[in-house]
């Protein structure tokens, strides 16, 4: 089972954003670093997981395991629900790619079970801000 790892960040709200991702399993390991449009913290998170979810799928994982500390994004992805209707078409987005792998699972984790992809969204908001 590939455990996914992945968080969403803004500066301002809205502001710059980036997503963090971290995919391990199978002896792999990997982090990105992905910065982001200016956006909410709430959109940022969905984008963090839906650029999750495309990389799932382009390394052909068939079981993955996702863990956000996004109550919003965990909740949206249990229920297919998502009260916010600007958040719909992300919801619509990510729940397309999820039903592409085989046995897909989200669960809330605490911020501190989640510091890694946290730290690595805030530094694609600085890549973003250095114009790398």
């Amino acid at each position: 089972m590939i455990e996914v790892y992945i968080d969403g960040a803004s500066a301002g709200n809205p502001g710059p954003s980036g997503a963090g991702i971290i995919i391990k399993g199978n002896g792999e390991h990997h982090r990105y670093s992905i910065p982001l449009q200016v956006m909410s913290n709430h959109e940022a998170e969905f984008y963090a997981l839906i650029k999750a979810l495309e990389l799932c799928l382009e390394k052909q994982y068939t079981m993955v395991s996702f863990r956000t500390d996004s109550q919003i994004v965990d909740a949206a992805m249990n229920r297919e629900y998502v009260k916010n209707k600007a958040f719909l078409p992300l919801l619509e987005k990510a729940l397309t790619l999820s039903k592409q792998i085989d046995l897909f699972f989200i669960k809330w984790v605490p911020s501190s079970q989640n510091s890694g992809a946290d730290q690595l969204a805030r530094e694609a908001i600085h890549q973003k801000e250095a114009g790398l």
